[in-house]
């Protein structure tokens, strides 16, 4: 039997929109963490990311799938997602706040070492020598980000920091089991629809009365991810997996540069050599998943 032609004519323009939903995420987490100084905290942050998140996803539901592709027979399924997916966000935030933006970029990058565990656990998926070493190179990665022996980053932000992976690699766990009966705009929406409820429920009794500039700058955070998540769509619908999921490290660089410019802050040796491993353990993992893949496709064309 021949093998189909490959549906992607070229990777290109999926690479540049997994570059731009990158260099957003950063934006967002720069607006909330700059944000956080005038008091808003995760409640905030939550709501005003449902808040702009909501009708951005409608916008584009309606210019293309249209809005009954947020239709569900698995409301069940959708609300444990967006719990675990609400916590998750909640202690990224949190992070942010409590650490420098790219070593809170960079611990929460070990979320693939995390669901590759969940995977083996729960899914009973198999994990070979491989994986498993990408898996401790990450580890040794986020060791050494917690500066052992050096200028020591507050306890509670690396515990939010990694809680908030654990939770991200769950999510993304969840997120794979759902994939094969549900739409991923449904996904992303009852998410941002999850979140604006928790969020508004929460800030009848956290709001507070804020500098214009720190509105600007959670309206802006709220954008910044909305528009993250649509681009991650259209990078995946442009080109395969295994080619846009290494440009999300890039993210790290933008963290960095974002912290230099807004608060003068240059990631240490520490934060770099260990964003270098954890990079390598999450592309190691990446790679040999779409070798195993292509291994897989081939013998079922073969078939």
């Amino acid at each position: 039997m021949p093998a189909c032609a490959p549906p992607y004519s070229s990777n290109l323009p999926g690479i540049m929109f997994r570059c731009g939903a990158v260099a957003c995420f950063a934006l967002m987490s720069a607006a909330f963490k700059w944000a956080s100084e005038d008091g808003p905290g995760v409640i905030e942050m939550l709501f005003f990311r449902g808040l702009v998140g909501v009708p951005l996803v409608v916008i584009w539901l309606s210019a293309g799938q249209g809005i009954g592709a947020v239709r569900t027979r698995r409301p069940g399924a959708h609300l444990f997602r967006a719990v675990i997916g609400v916590g998750s966000l909640s202690l990224i935030y949190a992070a942010l706040i409590h650490l420098p933006l790219a070593d809170a970029v960079t611990i929460g990058f070990s979320a693939p070492a995390f669901s590759t565990i969940m995977s083996a656990v729960f899914l009973g998926e198999k994990v070979g020598p491989h994986r498993w070493f990408a898996v401790a190179l990450g580890f040794v990665g986020v060791v050494i980000v917690m500066r052992p022996g050096g200028e020591v980053l507050p306890g509670a932000g690396i515990a939010f920091a990694l809680l908030g992976a654990v939770g991200n690699g769950a999510a993304t766990v969840t997120i794979r089991q759902m994939g094969a009966r549900e739409n991923p705009a449904a996904i992303a929406f009852w998410f941002l629809v999850f979140s604006l409820v928790v969020g508004g429920i929460g800030m009848l009794w956290v709001a507070a009365p804020h500098q214009p500039a720190t509105w600007i700058l959670l309206v802006l955070g709220g954008v910044a991810g909305a528009a993250a998540q649509l681009l991650i769509v259209r990078s995946l619908h442009a080109a395969p997996v295994a080619v846009v999921v290494p440009f999300d490290y890039v993210q790290i660089v933008w963290a960095a540069l974002l912290g230099w410019l807004i608060w003068s802050v240059l990631p240490g040796l520490n934060t770099l050599l260990g964003a270098l491993l954890i990079a390598a353990s999450g592309l190691f993992t990446a790679w040999r998943e779409h070798r195993l893949h292509r291994t897989s496709q081939a013998a079922m064309s073969i078939e």
